[in-house]
């Protein structure tokens, strides 16, 4: 199964986490990428709309809000969600005084 996670984490948070713990949580994410995870660290957002297929309108910035920014979004496979759950809880965002938030991904209604 496919999960997308997302990063959620400030600058402060990750500061706050001590220099051997970081560098736990950097190799962690190493791991997932060689093991085969799609990750980046998060851009600048645009919404798209075209709306009834009458023109397509972009506007700068996210559509989502929340407490912390968006830090960064992996594509990671697991064999179950709680399979995916231990897999990112290792990661910056999650012990860095952030959240991720794992979505099952439905590739065959996509």
């Amino acid at each position: 199964m496919k999960f997308v996670t997302i990063g959620y984490g400030d600058r402060e948070g990750y500061d706050r986490m001590e220099p051997s713990l970081r560098d736990t949580a950097h190799a962690h994410d190493d791991r997932l990428r060689a093991a085969g995870a799609e990750m980046g660290i998060a851009g600048q957002p645009v919404q798209v709309r075209n709306h009834a297929n009458t023109g397509t309108a972009v506007a700068p910035g996210p559509f989502l809000t929340s407490a912390l920014p968006i830090a960064g979004f992996a594509i990671i496979e697991a064999d179950s969600l709680e399979e995916a759950v231990s897999l990112v809880s290792g990661t910056p965002c999650a012990v860095g005084y952030g959240v991720v938030e794992v979505w099952p991904l439905d590739t065959a209604q996509g």
